[in-house]
């Protein structure tokens, strides 16, 4: 499915019903949008593993203007804060008054940014191995340059200058440092290969807007009932971000996945898939305005 919103065209995906018979009434179940990593990546990668999630919500998967099944557009136009206004402007779409997000990574940011902006629209918000502020970059190449081999750490120059030429360089990219993203990695790479990758989103985000990303000022802001997930040994957003984060929201609540890096619904996919679906579960879905239950 796709929504024209914003001059762009955003492909979208929905997983479960938002509402479902409970005895003699119709029980509403919350709406979570999932945003994608990157920037460039896609929503193929949540595939199948929040399929686990949609009898506690209505999972739909939005792929970002430029990247996945979306449409193309000027380069320059890939930013955080269109993403962000994209998102507000596919809420209206959907005729949501309210409506949950899980961000993951890149999409994290994403989340952050619409909740500090647009909180008041926000029933859940779960933030899954992401940062708060630009500073994810510098400590990610000091932990790659402890923990990576030398091919590692030349591949990875290509995403510090935004300067892949290829989507093929962005293939082998993943699949050169795939084993320090994810610990469990040989069973990741059939979803590696589904993605549709934006080498045009990843280098403007990585040359452009992301140096100077920093949110971590408005995380007092946001009141949203929050959910953080980190990886312990997550490289890219390394787990003091999530703590960082926790810190920052007033009531979030943090779990740190022991076994897990960057990609902790495949590292850890039962124990991911436990812990959302509880907090889900405990975790009411306000009222707002007309909105029933």
């Amino acid at each position: 499915m796709r929504a024209k919103v914003r001059g762009t065209e955003l492909y979208f995906d929905v997983e479960g019903a938002e509402l479902e018979p409970a005895g003699l009434d119709m029980r509403r179940k919350p709406v979570l949008v999932a945003l994608h990593g990157g920037p460039g990546g896609d929503h193929s990668g949540f595939k199948p593993a929040f399929s686990a999630l949609a009898d506690k919500a209505q999972i739909i998967y939005l792929d970002h203007r430029g990247s996945g099944r979306s449409a193309r557009g000027p380069r320059e136009t890939y930013t955080l804060e269109n993403n962000v206004e994209d998102l507000e402007a596919f809420r209206q779409y959907l005729g949501l008054e309210t409506f949950g997000l899980i961000g993951v990574s890149y999409g994290g940011m994403v989340a952050l940014s619409y909740a500090a902006r647009y909180n008041h629209n926000l029933s859940h918000l779960l933030l899954v191995v992401t940062a708060a502020s630009h500073r994810f970059i510098d400590r990610a190449k000091e932990i790659l340059a402890e923990r990576g081999t030398p091919e590692q750490q030349a591949v990875a120059r290509r995403l510090w200058d935004g300067e892949f030429e290829s989507e093929e360089q962005l293939r082998e990219y993943f699949e050169v440092l795939g084993p320090i993203y994810s610990l469990t990695f040989d069973l990741a790479k059939e979803r590696e290969r589904r993605c549709i990758y934006s080498i045009d989103a990843i280098n403007e985000g990585y040359s452009g807007f992301l140096r100077d990303y920093d949110v971590t000022d408005q995380l007092g802001k946001i009141t949203s009932p929050t959910l953080v997930i980190g990886g312990r040994h997550d490289w890219i957003c390394a787990p003091e971000f999530s703590e960082e984060i926790t810190d920052g929201i007033p009531g979030a609540q943090l779990r740190m996945f022991e076994h897990s890096g960057h990609t902790v619904y495949t590292d850890e996919p039962e124990a991911f898939t436990d812990v959302v679906r509880g907090w889900l579960t405990y975790t009411p879905r306000p009222r707002k305005g007309n909105d029933p239950r």
